[in-house]
Parts: C-alpha cells; structure tokens; sequence
C-alpha cells in the first residue's frame, strides 16, 4: 500500500473550502497533508444562497455549532420552495422537506390520501405536511427538539451568505490544519502515465501532490484543461443559460423559504437572509437578452437594490469522468444543472462524500474511479430529471420560452418515473437519493400530474378509519403549528 500523504485542492470559494473541511475532518493530519492553492485575482460567483436538509446534516457532523454558524454567515430557516406561476400563471404549490402525513395502519399514507380524494375528500396534501403549514404562516421550530409531535417530521436547510459560508469554512480548515498558498496556477505538469505530477504558480511556485482536487469553477482548470475531459450537454433538456443576481434591502417578514417565481422567459428566485435579501432572474439567452432580463428583474424586485445586477453565464451538465487518474473534479469543475431546487453545494458535499468511501491509495486503482463516476452520474441525472419536471409539466403558453417548455425531449428515466406514478401513484425509488417519494408527490401534484386512480390494496383499510385519521392529522399539525414561535422570533432567540 502507498497510501496518499499528500492532496491539493485548486481553487477556493464554497467548493474548495468545504472539501478541504471535510477531507480535513476525516483524514488525520500526520498522515495526509492538505494544501488549498487560490488566488485573490479570481473572484467566486457567491450567489448560490441557498441549501437542502443533508447540508444542515453535514455541518453537524462536522462538528460546527450550528447556531454560530447561522450568525456567521447571515443564514434563515428554509422549510422548501414556493412555485408560483410554473404550471398555469396564477398557480402556487409548496414543495416541503420533510414528510407528508404517516402511514394509516398498514397503508402508505398518500394512498389513503388519493382514495380520500376520489370520494370528495377537499383536503390538499400539502395540508398534512408540518413544513408547508409553519411556511404558510411564517412559523419555526425545529423538528428535532419536537419529535412525538405533529411536526416531528419536519426538515429543515439554511438560506446563507456563500460569500461568508467559504470564508467560515477556510477558518474551521485553517484552524484544524489546511495550508493555504496564495497563487494562480500558470502550468500543470503530468508524468507519462497521465496522473498530474506538479503544478506551477505565477510566483515561480510549484506544488506536488498525490492527489489533486479540481474546485476551480466552470473553466475546470485540471479535469478540462489539463486532463482533457469532455462535458455531457444537458441544455437540450434544461432552457436556462444564464442568470442575472442582485442583493436587495429586506422587505416585510422573514419568511422561512425560498421563493420561485416564473416569468415570462425563466423564473425568479427570491431568498431572505438576516440582514438582505437575495433576489435573481434565470433565463433563457434564447428567449431573452441581456438588458430585458435586467429589466424584468428590476421591474419585479420587491425592496431597493444594494448593488448592480450581474450576469452570469452558465452551462449545464457534467464532466463525462469527474474523477480521471489523480484528479477528482467538484462544485462547477464537475458540472451544474441548474440552481432551481439548490442542489449546487449539496452536490460538493456528496461528491466528497462519495470519494472519501471510494478512498484510494497513490495508485488510484481505476475501479474505485469507475463506481464514484456511476454513483455522481446517478445523481446529477437524478437532480436533472427532478428539474426538468418543473419546466416540461408546464401547462403555460402565453410565451414562446414556455412554450418551448412543453415541447422539452424527456430523459427515458424521467419518462418512466411519470408513467409509474400516472399508474397508480407508484414511485420509482433509487439508491440513497436526495429527492424522495414527498418531493415527488408535491412537484407531480404542483404541476398537474395525476395519478389515474389508488392502489385497490387501500380497500382492504376501513374508510372511515382513514377519514377519521385525515381529519385528525390535519387539525393537530395546524393546531401546533398555530402555537409555534414566527420564523423571526425563532432566529433571534438563536441570535441572541
């Protein structure tokens, strides 16, 4: 065994600060050195300012209190994502994290729900999950400090300040050992089996390493430039291209979620932080320039603007290797679908995850590569699919970009994930996946697509049993939930 000792990451920012942090966290330092190599000359994007639930899991592992982290970095409480205006313009639908409804005796609980329905039950489904309900009133608390509760099976993720949360995660890697070099890479040296053996920096710097992890954006500086790795084009399925970003100053309450809302050639994203609010326009350059997405944008924005609009091109898909020899690609140097459901650092954090349980020596046996390769690609095309349904369900025709939505081509396996669950409200359940069967359930319902009928095996299940149970679940969440502090007096008691 020659185990490595030595890994470089090129390029800080989110991706780069929080793969140091959790290589540093699990590698001991007398055994394997960490050096992050960045420059002050290349700035970070900084506008992915919002997270999912395994995020909020991550940081716990990792040891960070999380009330000090949600000081530092400006962060709210996320209960999901409003929609409004995708599937018809004056439509609005929550997707919650979290659970929705428990199962009714031996029944899955949405089969009841279903079978509910089709006897004039009026209830919507979002009205049995415990984050819905606290977004629609503004509420907080977290389910864990509320287990055997109504709310018990609540999720939560953080809206943060990507700007402060890299800057938090260089202090936690710098304290605990990681080595930072100022410079910018000029030359990247390979040895003759192609592993990269050294780069060079502008000062006349070089830098050795056993293993090398890309985190220097979309350029991909190591896995495209030096190694040559090609991009899997996903715009044939997704239509946005470019995005336009502004802070604004906080308006109104606090509210605990992310707002979406669909405009004439993309869609809005509003997100509320402590002391701003994050406001931005994602479009389609085909449908859309430059100066009329500043102008939509503009034009929408509910609070005064704290500093110019800018765009940002972007394209989305993934590197056909993320991991090629010694080089492991993350955050943008491996790919980008798109920031609809917020999966941007989520996606960093697994593709750490899944290299640390693929950990190779210095000869980076290329089976391990092999499998972390199927598993990331498993789950960038879980994360497309779950997109793309948002854009393809649309029932929107009163612009040609959403009409160019309805004509989208559909991936087989979102294909058939439609067509099970138009059967009988089935899911297609993968491997550890991030969005599971309440997601789905919420988005396919949100966007108008209909199972065709339950699961006769609910028959066997007395109805008034169900009824009965319904009536009750539903009562006691908003009955709790009525009682809870608002999301603002939540966040000062953490503050306090």
């Amino acid at each position: 065994m020659q185990p490595l000792s030595k890994i470089v990451v090129v390029g800080g920012g989110t991706s780069g600060w929080l793969a140091a942090a959790m290589l540093r966290h699990h590698l001991k330092r007398e055994l394997c050195e960490i050096e992050l190599v960045e420059s002050e000359d290349i700035g970070t994007i900084g506008v992915g300012e919002s997270t999912v639930p395994p995020f909020v899991g991550l940081i716990q592992r990792l040891g960070i209190d999380e009330k000090d982290f949600i000081r530092a970095t400006n962060a709210t409480y996320k209960l999901g994502i409003q929609f409004v205006g995708w599937h018809r313009r004056t439509d609005t639908y929550f997707h919650p994290f979290g659970v929705i409804g428990k199962p009714i005796g031996t029944q899955d609980f949405y089969q009841c729900w279903l079978k509910a329905r089709s006897k004039g039950e009026g209830s919507s489904l979002q009205d049995f999950s415990p984050c819905n309900v606290m977004a629609e009133n503004g509420r907080f608390f977290p389910p864990s400090s509320a287990r055997n509760t109504p709310i018990g099976g609540a999720n939560y993720a953080l809206h943060v300040d990507a700007n402060e949360v890299a800057q938090y995660l260089r202090r936690f890697s710098e304290e605990r050992g990681v080595k930072r070099i100022e410079g910018l890479v000029t030359q990247v040296h390979r040895r003759d089996d192609g592993f990269i053996d050294r780069l060079d920096l502008a000062d006349g710097t070089s830098v050795r390493g056993d293993f090398f992890l890309d985190c220097s954006g979309a350029r991909g500086l190591l896995i495209s430039k030096a190694l040559g790795v090609e991009t899997i084009d996903w715009s044939t399925y997704l239509p946005c291209d470019r995005a336009i970003a502004v802070r604004t100053e906080n308006s109104g309450p606090l509210v605990p979620y992310t707002r979406a809302t669909a405009q004439k050639s993309g869609w809005m994203w509003r997100i509320p932080l402590q002391s701003r609010i994050g406001q931005g326009y994602v479009y389609s350059s085909h449908f859309c320039s430059d100066s009329d997405a500043r102008s939509t944008l503009l034009r929408n924005l509910d609070s005064a603007c704290l500093d110019e609009p800018r765009v940002i091109p972007f394209s989305t898909g993934h590197r056909r290797e993320l991991w090629k020899h010694n080089c492991l690609s993350i955050g943008l140097a491996g790919g980008f679908v798109e920031p609809l459901e917020a999966t941007a650092i989520h996606m960093m954090a697994r593709g750490i995850d899944f290299f640390l349980r693929y950990f190779p020596n210095r000869d980076c046996d290329p089976a391990l590569a092999r499998e972390y390769n199927r598993r990331m690609t498993a789950d960038y095309e879980e994360v497309r699919d779950f997109i793309v349904l948002h854009y393809s369900a649309t029932n929107r025709d009163d612009s040609p970009f959403w009409q160019a939505c309805q004509r989208l081509p559909l991936p087989d396996s979102l294909k058939e994930r439609i067509e099970l669950f138009k059967s009988q409200g089935a899911m297609r359940d993968g491997v550890d996946e991030l969005f599971r069967a309440s997601s789905w359930q919420s988005v396919f319902e949100g966007m108008g697509i209909r199972p065709r009928s339950y699961s006769s095996r609910v028959d066997n299940l007395d109805y008034t049993h169900i009824e009965t149970t319904l009536r009750t679940a539903k009562a006691a969440i908003a009955g709790m939930v009525e009682h809870l502090p608002t999301h603002e007096q939540f966040l000062g008691g953490q503050l306090a």
